[in-house]
């Protein structure tokens, strides 16, 4: 992330009225040890059990909110690419059925490196899907290995050789700062990665989250997660290495090339409304906060009692709608426009943060503050969850 002498201007809310599809798939060929997500492994799937009860789930939403088209949808999990591309196919029909796609509309599916999944590409190219996201994590057999990983390097190879021809667009993952992992190792690796061509990198540093099997791993002694000033070492070299290849980040994790950003998941980040489907999905619509029952059996009984898969909703008042559009936008290297979130929330504007807290922190040159422009700068983007608490939830939660 490039430190810029003027703040980017932020882009404004989505005032075309669109809106983003979300739909979780949440089941796994096995679990990763360091996963967290809603993920499930089952035997027996039952594709048709599963289209019906995401057509009921979908048409809920439009009846909610039949107004905004769709400007982007992102298959997520879980792993989607197990989805059967007849399944993908009639959810995107769905959709455009219901509310419209726009004419640009992104369409992004998450798909593991397998040989059996990347079997799938071109099938589920045709059924709609224009962007794919594919989870590398590695480009090291060893690494691959410990991260609980079924496929090798030469399989995300041909995998990833199968996606670039299949797709228009392809993004690729990676976890780095893993244990033992020094600035050398992780230059090549990372050296490598770029010279793959795709537009778009996804680096997530390893994160030890409590309920997975590395959180058991680490409190047993079996390995040491890497160190806070390495993994802040890592951090650095990755954005130069990064910028010097003309991908710099946009987001703390995530890199592009000109013109190559994930749509949906700026919606995300620029807290505009999403619609979230599926097992454990979240969603962001109407100034209300979605989540649909995580356990896929669950889901289904909810489905079939309801006729949605809600587990719960809330309605979001302006304080914590102000806190959320912050801690969403900080994480961009663009930042956020005060004066936008405070109209769009109704949440005061000179509350929305601590202005000595934030004084204190630009001091150190972690952030940037020009009018109604805050933008994090690359230095403070390594300790962002440490400045946010400073610099937000006094103000707001008062």
């Amino acid at each position: 992330m490039r430190h810029q002498s003027s703040p980017i201007t932020p882009a404004k809310p989505n005032e075309s009225g669109e809106v983003a599809l979300y739909i979780h798939w949440p089941f796994c060929v096995s679990k990763c040890p360091y996963c967290d997500f809603n993920s499930h492994v089952r035997s027996n799937i039952d594709h048709d059990i599963w289209l019906k009860a995401l057509n009921v789930d979908l048409r809920y939403e439009y009846t909610v909110n039949p107004a905004p088209r769709i400007g982007s949808i992102f298959f997520g999990g879980g792993t989607p690419s197990l989805m059967e591309p007849r399944l993908v196919a009639s959810l995107i029909d769905r959709a455009n059925h219901l509310w419209g796609l726009t004419s640009a509309c992104e369409i992004t599916l998450e798909a593991n490196p397998s040989s059996v999944e990347a079997a799938r590409f071109a099938d589920l190219a045709a059924a709609g899907v224009n962007r794919v996201s594919l989870g590398l994590q590695a480009l090291d057999d060893a690494a691959l290995h410990f991260l609980g990983r079924a496929h090798n390097v030469a399989e995300s190879l041909a995998a990833l050789d199968i996606a670039q021809r299949a797709f228009g667009r392809v993004s690729i993952d990676l976890i780095y700062a893993r244990p033992r992992q020094n600035e050398a190792h992780w230059h090549r690796e990372l050296d490598r990665a770029i010279g793959l061509g795709t537009a778009h990198m996804s680096l997530y540093q390893l994160t030890i989250e409590e309920g997975t099997r590395f959180a058991s791993d680490v409190r047993k002694g079996i390995f040491d997660p890497i160190g806070d000033d390495a993994g802040a070492d890592l951090f650095a070299i990755t954005q130069t290495i990064m910028d010097a290849a003309g991908m710099p980040a946009y987001e703390i994790s995530n890199h592009a090339k000109a013109g190559q950003k994930s749509r949906h998941n700026l919606t995300y980040w620029r807290y505009q409304d999403y619609v979230g489907i599926g097992p454990g999905a979240h969603g962001r619509r109407l100034n209300h906060a979605t989540q649909r029952h995580k356990k896929p059996e669950n889901f289904l009984s909810a489905i079939a009692r309801n006729g949605h898969g809600i587990a719960e909703e809330t309605a979001l008042d302006a304080p914590t709608r102000a806190v959320e559009a912050l801690l969403m936008g900080l994480r961009l290297g663009e930042g956020v426009d005060l004066a936008d979130i405070a109209a769009r929330t109704g949440f005061p504007q000179d509350r929305l943060i601590d202005p000595a807290a934030a004084a204190k922190i630009a001091a150190l040159g972690m952030l940037t503050r020009d009018g109604q422009y805050l933008t994090i700068t690359p230095k403070g983007m390594p300790l962002l969850d440490a400045i946010l608490p400073q610099i937000v939830a006094a103000q707001v939660n008062c």
